[in-house]
């Protein structure tokens, strides 16, 4: 692998232009291979993006249309193709497992005949189907395959707990962890904030209503739905993911990060892809982390773990 920052982005619909945009607003590469179904759609992503370089803020970011031949040279691929829930649509990731699954297979068939180097972050959903798919069924380095998972379910979760108490959102810690779907869970005894423990902020901020933990859970869950219904897709928090674990990899920053990938016995899990903690640097998912959950948090990691086997196991993935 080369010096040059080369990302390849694969699907150039909602998601992976929003994805393509901010890696350029971030300055996370020199070259940018959009490649789509649909070849005019990503020539005139690459096109209408190329000419935002002209601003003096911006960095001269070479976007183009690409072809899977682009990934032999490629730093980081990112993966957005397949289709979404739209509005009005069931609410739930899972049922588009069939779907989606055969459109990993034929995307990572091409990629493997350029390369087995690249970073792979997968975006498609259902995400930790994908996720499995890629990981699984090719023979790829497994360190370089990284689902975004819970990462935007944690931004959500870090945003709503962040309003309740009036402070900036990255002050609050704490995971979403498990499934990136309707199974997701807030790891409770991981959260807190700027160093203040969960069960003292009422205090803290002079809430005389106590934190009502069902409620923030019922609505991580549901704004996804809701911004999928009003605005007919969600595109810009999950490219923000994206590029958080771009950045990670590109500056080797040995970050720790609600992923997804395959568990290899972590919680006594193995044969599903989920989310939990992991540490992210230039070679990719360092190592994962089996942080202390309490028993009912526990529960319900198994209980995504069922959830996602079910899907895999509904579209015939062993």
């Amino acid at each position: 692998m080369n010096n040059r920052r080369k990302i390849v982005v694969i699907g150039a619909s909602n998601v992976g232009s929003a994805v393509a945009n901010k890696i350029a607003d971030f300055q996370l590469a020199t070259e940018v291979a959009l490649i789509d179904l649909n070849e005019d759609k990503a020539w005139g992503e690459a096109k209408d993006s190329s000419h935002a370089t002209s601003c003096v803020y911006s960095t001269n970011i070479k976007f183009h249309l690409g072809t899977y031949e682009d990934c032999k040279d490629a730093n980081i691929i990112v993966i957005t193709a397949g289709p979404s829930i739209r509005p009005g649509e069931t609410p739930d990731r899972l049922k588009l497992a069939g779907t989606n699954a055969k459109i990993m297979s034929s995307v990572m068939s091409e990629i493997v005949k350029y390369t087995k180097e690249a970073m792979i972050i997968m975006i498609t959903n259902p995400l930790d189907v994908a996720t499995y798919v890629v990981s699984t069924q090719f023979d790829y380095p497994r360190n370089l395959i990284l689902g975004t998972g819970t990462m935007l379910e944690t931004y959500r979760f870090r945003r709503i707990l962040a309003d309740k108490y009036q402070v900036d959102p990255k002050n609050i810690n704490g995971y979403v962890l498990g499934e990136h779907g309707n199974s997701a869970f807030v790891a409770w005894s991981t959260t807190g904030c700027a160093g203040f423990a969960l069960e003292h902020l009422d205090e803290y901020f002079h809430h005389t209503e106590k934190l009502d933990k069902k409620a923030v859970e019922n609505e991580l869950v549901q704004v996804a739905y809701d911004v999928i219904n009003k605005k007919g897709f969600t595109n810009t928090g999950i490219a923000m993911a994206a590029c958080r674990f771009i950045k990670a990899v590109l500056y080797d920053e040995h970050t720790i990060l609600p992923c997804s990938a395959v568990l290899e016995g972590e919680y006594g899990l193995h044969d599903v892809a989920l989310s939990i903690p992991r540490m992210i640097c230039a070679t990719g998912i360092m190592r994962s982390f089996e942080v202390h959950l309490t028993d009912e948090e526990m529960d319900k990691l198994h209980a995504a773990a069922k959830s996602v086997r079910g899907a895999l196991d509904g579209a015939g993935i062993k």
